[in-house]
C-alpha cells in the first residue's frame, strides 16, 4: 500500500458526490490502493430492509445466511449456518450476536436498487450485497478479506476498526471456525452513522462492532477471482477448445540418463506443449473470460422454461406492452470481436447487437420501443426460454 500522507482518509459526501469525489478521483487515488470513510455519503439514509426482513429471509431455504454468537467471556464463537428458524433466534442473548445474510439483493429489488450507485465501476466487478444485523457487541471478529467492499451503515451505529499498515499481521487463529486474525492492532477507528461508509481494498484488516442498539450494516462486495481461479478456470476452457490430436511429444528424446527422471529437457517440452494466456487469441481470452466472470460465485441459475415460448407469442406480448424483467440470478456481460458482439450470461454465450447487449447490462426492467431485428428477435427468445428474462405485463397508472 502506498503512503497515505497527503491524501485524506475521511472525507464528506453529497447529494452531487457520495464519494466525496468525483468517480474518476476515486478511482485514481483510492480503489485498490487505501481505504476511505465517506461521512453522509448518503444523507438522510433510509434502509430498504428492515431487520424482521432479514429474519425471515435467513429462514427460507435457499438464502445463505449465518447466525454468529461470541461468548465474549471465554471468547468463544458458534457459528450456525442456517437456513435459521425462529427458535434459533429465540435462543440468542441480548449481546453480541449478528445475522450476516448474503446474496440479498438477489432476493430484494430495493436493496438491489443500491447497486445503481456504484455504476462506475464494471457491472460484472459487482458480486452482491451482504446485510448484516447485530445486538450490541455483535460482529465476526477482525479478519481480511480478499476483495473490495463498501460497508454502508444502514440503521445504529458501528464501530469499525482498521489498519493499513503495510506490515500487520495476517494470520488466522486456528481455535474457531471464522478467519479471524491472530493478531489485529488497528491505525484508525470510527464510529459509523446511518449514511457514511467505509470503503476498504482489499488486504485491510478491519473490526466491526455494533454499538450502543441494533445496528444494520450492508457490504456491497467485488467479485475478486484469485488467479488460482483464474488459472483453473482457463485451462479447462483451453482443454475443452484443443483437439485431440494436440499431444506432449518428444521427437528430440536420448536415451535415459537415470530411469523415471523428469529432466530438463522434459520441462522444456512441457512448457512447448502448454499453451498460456499471452499466447492465446484475443477472441479466445473474451470467450473464456466472459463465461467464467458472468457464471463466478453464482450461487444459483435460473431454470428453463418448461415449456418454450414460441417467437410469436412473445412477440405477442412485447407488442401489448410486456416488460422483460432480468432473472435476479442472471449475470450478464458483453464484448465485441472481430467476429461479431456475444452477450454472457450466466456462463453462456449468445449472438447479440451491441445496442440490445448494453440495453440488456444497464437495465433489470426492459421495455422496448422500436422492432427488433432478428438477431434481436432470436436473442430475447433464447433468454426467456433458459430462464434469464421473465416477461411480465407492464403495470398502467
Amino acid at each position: 500500500m502506498k503512503p497515505t500522507n497527503h491524501l485524506p482518509i475521511e472525507v464528506r459526501g453529497s447529494a452531487a458526490h457520495p464519494l466525496g469525489m468525483s468517480p474518476a478521483r476515486f478511482l485514481r487515488d483510492y480503489w485498490q490502493k487505501r481505504p476511505l470513510l465517506i461521512r453522509r455519503a448518503f444523507a438522510d439514509f433510509q434502509p430498504p430492509l428492515q431487520p424482521d426482513d432479514l429474519a425471515g429471509l435467513a429462514c427460507e431455504e435457499g438464502a445463505l445466511a449465518r447466525l454468529i454468537i461470541h461468548d465474549e467471556k471465554r471468547d468463544r464463537w458458534h457459528v450456525n449456518p442456517g437456513p435459521l428458524n425462529e427458535a434459533d433466534f429465540a435462543k440468542t442473548p441480548s449481546t453480541n450476536w449478528t445475522l450476516l445474510v448474503q446474496d440479498v439483493d438477489k432476493w430484494d429489488a430495493d436493496v438491489a436498487g443500491l447497486l445503481d450507485h456504484f455504476s462506475f465501476l464494471p457491472s460484472w466487478r459487482l458480486d452482491d450485497i451482504m446485510v448484516s444485523y447485530a445486538e450490541p457487541g455483535g460482529g465476526v471478529g477482525a479478519h481480511v478479506d480478499q476483495y473490495d467492499v463498501f460497508l454502508l451503515q444502514g440503521l445504529g451505529q458501528r464501530h469499525w476498526a482498521i489498519s493499513d499498515d503495510p506490515m500487520a499481521p495476517k494470520e488466522f487463529r486456528h481455535d474457531v471456525e471464522l478467519k479471524q486474525l491472530a493478531q489485529f492492532e488497528s491505525t484508525h477507528e470510527w464510529l459509523l452513522e446511518p449514511g457514511d461508509m467505509l470503503y476498504l481494498p482489499p488486504g485491510v484488516p478491519h473490526d466491526g462492532v455494533a454499538f450502543g442498539g441494533p445496528c444494520m450494516t450492508f457490504s456491497i462486495g467485488m467479485r475478486a477471482p484469485s488467479q488460482a481461479e483464474l488459472t483453473g478456470d482457463l485451462a479447462d476452457h483451453i482443454a475443452e477448445h484443443l483437439p485431440e490430436e494436440l499431444r506432449y511429444a518428444d521427437p528430440d528424446l536420448k536415451p535415459a540418463k537415470a530411469t523415471g527422471e523428469i529432466d530438463r529437457a522434459a520441462i522444456e517440452r512441457l512448457k512447448m506443449a502448454l499453451p498460456f494466456a499471452a499466447v492465446l487469441r484475443d477472441d479466445m481470452l473474451r470467450d473464456w473470460f466472459g463465461r467464467f466472470i458472468t457464471r463466478y460465485r453464482n450461487a444459483q441459475v435460473p431454470a428453463p422454461l418448461d415449456k418454450p415460448l414460441g417467437e410469436d407469442a412473445l412477440a405477442k406480448q412485447l407488442a401489448a406492452g410486456a416488460q422483460l424483467l432480468r432473472h435476479p440470478w442472471s449475470r450478464l456481460a458483453w464484448s465485441q470481436g472481430k467476429s461479431g458482439c456475444t452477450l454472457y450470461v450466466s456462463g453462456h454465450a449468445y449472438p447479440a447487437t451491441p445496442a440490445l447487449a448494453q440495453q440488456l447490462c444497464e437495465q433489470r426492467a426492459l421495455g422496448l420501443t422500436g422492432k427488433p431485428n432478428a438477431t434481436e428477435r432470436a436473442l430475447l427468445l433464447a433468454l426467456v426460454n433458459d430462464g434469464h428474462l421473465l416477461p411480465r405485463k407492464s403495470r398502467r397508472r
